[in-house]
């Protein structure tokens, strides 16, 4: 047993040490995306405006992933301009008339989560219009004294023009370097048709009315209680609702961003002390933060969010904010938005994270179903990969879950996400050699039909593994996953 735990702990350190080494890669391009969009910004128009916009954009469609494909690139530069100019719209909304431009910017952020129903290039849409809404808020308003010719309203255009080109050209020289994954050539299909959803509204139409709902709860709060400090609220408010998988996703992403600004809020204090008004310096150290963020963040979110609480308080003292006399209130308004997230994921249509999760996983064992059906001549594990992927995004908020309730409960569904993850080599191997033995069929089978019953879930994933390990199939519940995982 001791060798056992102590070969599954050198293959999580390798795993951990591969993950941080591929996250160092996407994080060096990311940000010599950044820079070089700086640049340019900084040659246009020499105002901390436009290159603190740069910075942010490079990010989000860099997380995004937009420019990944020729069709996304192209979907991008066409919706770009246009979504910037509305942009430019709502944030002199937000700057003039705050109430008008707090309704256009819910419906807005309502708008681009509800197209995710209509399909992946709807989908894409609403990613690309909710990009400038995002860079918005966690743009501070920095006066400008206008030294280029370029008129105000089209320098946020161009500037997201230059940032899908050089994130596009150092994708581009990123995987040609093998730096960065293949791009998509094509949209990941769905192994057998998926059964219609049993919530009324659909997850996506939810999902779109707890955001509309945070956000709007966040904007009368914080124009009423912080008159000038308002976008933190909104700013949490919208983090913890976002991507949004569940309300376990919402409750876990938001202690995450609590903690984290609450170490970031003393890491920016001691900063702030000695850094003093130094603005060269300043920007350097904020480049370095969000280096720093990107590439922990697939570690733990808490990372990036203690970086983006440096790098925004760095970001307040170029405004011309008194950085020490705002960082603690800054955290109070980071609370009360986490709070009005968890509130509104909780109670305004909830949508279960164990729903979530069973759904995942129906989807991993159809694609594993497909890929060892002798019928299929084309068979391969790359989707099989990636709808495990998928699995395992829920699988810290689970296992912190785990953790707080394990007493109280003796088996939890994070032990359905260990028993599949535990199957990935052994299945994927078996894909790539084209073997389908039958009793392994009948094991996926037998899993697949558990997910509608929740405590048959874990024996038949349990089976699954055994049968995968090459022992005889017996669907018998096991005491934990990890006595799964060590009879491999």
């Amino acid at each position: 047993m001791r060798l056992i735990a102590w070969a599954r702990h050198t293959s999580n350190t390798t795993a951990e040490t591969g993950l941080l080494l591929r996250a160092l890669q996407e994080a060096v391009v990311t940000m010599l995306a950044a820079i070089a969009t700086m640049l340019c910004a900084l040659a246009i128009d020499p105002e901390p405006g436009p290159a603190v916009l740069a910075v942010v954009l490079c990010i989000s469609l860099s997380r995004s992933q937009l420019d990944r494909s020729r069709r996304g690139r192209i979907e991008a530069a066409l919706v770009l301009p246009a979504v910037g100019l509305i942009a430019v719209g709502v944030g002199l909304l937000l700057r003039f008339t705050p109430w008008i431009g707090a309704a256009v910017f819910t419906a807005g952020m309502f708008v681009s989560i509800w197209l995710r129903r209509f399909g992946p290039m709807a989908g894409r849409a609403g990613s690309l219009i909710a990009l400038p809404f995002v860079a918005l808020l966690s743009t501070p308003y920095i006066p400008t004294t206008r030294v280029t010719p370029i008129p105000a309203f089209l320098m946020p255009v161009l500037v997201a023009l230059l940032a899908l080109l050089w994130v596009g050209v150092l994708h581009a020289l990123g995987r040609r370097m093998c730096l960065l994954p293949p791009a998509k050539t094509m949209e990941r299909p769905l192994p057998v048709p998926a059964p219609a959803s049993s919530l009324r509204p659909v997850a996506s139409t939810r999902m779109a009315i707890q955001m509309a709902m945070a956000l709007a709860l966040s904007f009368v709060i914080g124009y009423v209680f912080f008159p000038e400090r308002w976008s933190w609220v909104v700013l949490t408010a919208f983090i913890v609702n976002s991507g949004n998988r569940g309300r376990l996703d919402v409750v876990y992403k938001s202690l995450l961003r609590v903690l984290g600004a609450a170490a970031g809020t003393l890491v920016a204090l001691s900063i702030g002390m000695h850094l003093g008004s130094h603005r060269e310096g300043t920007a350097a150290l904020i480049l370095v933060v969000l280096f720093l963020g990107l590439w922990l963040r697939p570690l733990s979110y808490a990372w990036w969010a203690l970086f983006v609480t440096i790098a925004l308080a760095l970001l307040q003292g170029l405004a011309g904010s008194p950085n020490l006399n705002l960082l603690w209130p800054r955290l109070e308004e980071i609370v009360i938005g986490a709070l009005i997230g968890i509130v509104c994921a909780w109670f305004v249509l909830p949508v279960r994270s164990s729903a979530v999760l069973r759904r995942r996983l129906a989807d991993a064992l159809a694609t594993l179903s497909e890929a060892l059906d002798p019928a299929n001549p084309g068979r391969s594990s790359q989707h099989f990969v990636a709808a495990l992927d998928d699995v395992e995004q829920l699988r810290p908020a689970f296992h912190a879950s785990r953790f707080v309730t394990r007493r109280f409960r003796v088996s939890h569904p994070a032990d359905w996400v260990d028993t599949l993850i535990a199957c990935k080599h052994s299945a994927t191997a078996l894909i790539d050699r084209g073997e389908t033995p039958g009793g392994i069929r009948r094991a996926v089978g037998a899993a697949r039909q558990s997910i509608r019953e929740p405590e048959e879930i874990l024996p038949a994933l349990q089976g699954l593994h055994r049968v995968l390990h090459g022992q005889p199939y017996d669907k018998q519940p096991i005491r934990s996953s990890s006595e799964a995982v060590h009879t491999g």
